[in-house]
Order: C-alpha cells, then structure tokens, then sequence
C-alpha cells in the first residue's frame, strides 16, 4: 500500500505493559510517515506510561473501571466528536474489545486496518474494518507489529520506548541521597497485579541479603495499593539489611522508568515494569510462573528468565488457580546465581547502619 498519511491514530485498550508493548507500531509508524502525527487512544488509567513519549501527538483515554454506565457512555460520545474532528486517514487497530468496530465506523479515515482477532469474526466486526491483517508472531511484540502487514512495511522498528524527563531523573536522584543509596544499585518489583504471578517473600529477602552482601543498595518498588505495600514490607521485615522501600507506591511511570534506568540491575516478575526495564535496556532477572513465558518474555537480549515450567509443570490456563504462588518452586539459590551472572563485580558490603534508609 503505497499511500502517505497525515493523521494516524492507533487503538489499544489493555494494560500498563501491554501499552509499552505498542510503541514499536508507533515508532514504526513514525518512521515510515515522518510527516504524519500519531495519536493513540488507549484506557485512561494507562496514559501515564506513555505520557512522555515524543512520538505521540496526542494520548485519548476511554474511560474503565470505577465509571459507571452513563458515564462511560458520554465519554464515549465525546471521544467519538474529537476523533471525528481530527479527521484521521489512517487508524489502526490492535485490540479486540467490540466497542472499537462501533467507534471505528464512526471515523472517516480512508483506510482502517485491524489484527483479525479468532474472537471477532462477526459480520459487523470485518465490515468495520478495510484490511484485516492475520495476527502472527511468537512474543506479542511481533504480534502487535504484525497489523502493519498490510501497509507493505518490512522493516519495522522492533524496539520498545519508555520515555521520562532529565527532570524526573533529578527528581529521583535526591531522593536516592536523602535515602542512602548510592550508585550501584539494584531495583526490585516483587508485586504484580495478580497473586500467581508473584514469588515467596522470604526468597526476595534471601536474593536481598546477597545483593547486600556483595556491595549492591536495594531499591523496592510496588504499586500503590495496601497489598503490593504490605508485601514489601514483609519482605524488608526478613532482611539481614533492609532495602531503601520508601519510594514504594510512590513513583510515577515515568519516574519509575528513570529509576529504573540508572540501576544496575532490575529483578521482578511478570509486570509493567520487567517490560521498562527492557525498554530502558537495563539488565534484567525474571520470574514467571503460570502464564505465557515466551510471548510476555522481556523484550531484551539482556535478561535472565526464570520459568516455573522448568522446575514443576504448570497448569493449563483453564486450570489456573489465581490464587496461588506458582513461583514458588523457583529456588532463592538460582536466581541469586543470576544477579551474580549479570552484576560480576563487587563492593564493599552494605552494614546495616544502612537500615534507617528505608
């Protein structure tokens, strides 16, 4: 398809990692139309992740949970108007909720490509669309990429962007002295959105103590919610040293993302910030347990990935008990054997005068 275009806007409505996971369509997009402006309409609780992104025009958030029915039905009314008004020629589509074939038919743009989800075979879905492109690919990266086929772009950009300001570094590297912690230092994620993707706690604390024990400061990171923060306080509690946890629930996305980058190391399970890390190309030590190691593996040459799979079989999705610690059959010694492969040198090791610094 040899067209050029003005306006482009790309749909996906999923979660904070799943939002990361677009921007090599975007950048893509950009490149192949440098004179074109890319605008995305995503849920509105994920637009932080791609608020500083140079390469979006403009973000449109589609109201989720906590909205009540009437007030998702006039903000979808209002978005329908601005986009309408935008006058887009080229929107792409990379999610699967029936509501973007209503939104789509809405829009004037000359060409509306969407993945032809196995889910969406409807009459009404295909008609919504001009091209539907198969949807192909092993990581979810290349299956998100795989909707452009239909433009005939065969040189994709395949890498992933998480963008903060010089200020938000800054930012975070006062707050960093005003804790302790110096320049070699290690982040650790140990929550997720959901129970079996988490890891016991006393093995953080055993994968902290050796950390320590080699020189390297600890930074822990969660989301903000009663859980992820007792979590990490569980987790500090069964150190020899404690982790600096004060910016806990604390960060933005992208602060968390310059965080993040100026660390040594990055250790967690299955969420949003295992695919920051990779985006800010920081070496990485995973964890994954009941879920699809090889399409949500990090998107990086540099990370260690660790399968509960490989120790225990897992279960299939069907099956999967929520409720349940899955990685709990990966050994503390392992991935402490990891951060020993991908962080080779040593410091002088943390005392636990340190330990105020939380």
């Amino acid at each position: 398809m040899k067209k050029q275009f003005k306006r482009i806007l790309v749909i996906k409505m999923r979660f904070h990692g799943d939002m990361l996971l677009t921007t090599p369509v975007i950048s893509t997009l950009r490149q192949h139309y440098p004179d074109a402006s890319v605008d995305v309409l995503l849920y509105q609780d994920t637009m932080p992740i791609l608020s500083e992104n140079p390469e979006i025009n403009a973000l449109y958030g589609i109201k989720n949970r906590g909205a009540g029915a009437g007030e998702k039905i006039a903000n979808f009314v209002h978005l329908l108007r601005t986009l309408r008004a935008n006058h887009y020629d080229l929107v792409v589509n990379l999610t699967d909720q029936w509501i973007v074939a209503l939104l789509v038919r809405g829009l004037q743009a000359e060409v509306k490509i969407s993945q032809d989800f196995a889910q969406r075979q409807s009459a009404f879905w295909k008609k919504s669309f001009t091209h539907l492109a198969p949807y192909t690919g092993e990581h979810v990266v290349e299956r998100n990429l795989s909707v452009l086929r239909p433009l005939g772009i065969d040189n994709p950009v395949t890498e992933t962007t998480m963008s903060y300001r010089p200020a938000h570094w800054e930012s975070l590297r006062a707050r960093l002295d005003a804790l302790g912690v110096g320049e070699h230092y290690v982040v650790i994620q140990p929550t997720a959105r959901q129970l079996f993707k988490c890891w016991d706690d006393d093995k953080f604390a055993q994968v902290i103590d050796a950390l320590h024990a080699r020189g390297y400061e600890v930074v822990m990171t969660s989301g903000p919610g009663a859980d992820d923060l007792a979590c990490v306080d569980n987790i500090a509690r069964q150190c020899q040293v404690a982790p600096a946890v004060a910016l806990a629930g604390k960060t933005t996305f992208p602060e968390l993302a310059a965080l993040i980058d100026h660390a040594a190391l990055f250790i967690g399970v299955d969420s949003a910030p295992m695919h920051i890390a990779a985006a800010v190309k920081t070496p990485i030590v995973c964890l994954f347990g009941a879920t699809d190691h090889v399409f949500w593996r990090p998107w990086s040459d540099n990370a260690i990935q660790f399968w509960a799979g490989n120790y225990q079989a897992m279960p299939k999705r069907s099956e999967l008990d929520r409720n349940k610690k899955y990685l709990s059959v990966i050994p503390a010694a392992d991935v402490i054997a990891a951060t020993e492969r991908l962080l080779p040198d040593a410091y002088a090791p943390i005392s636990a005068a340190r330990s105020d610094a939380s």
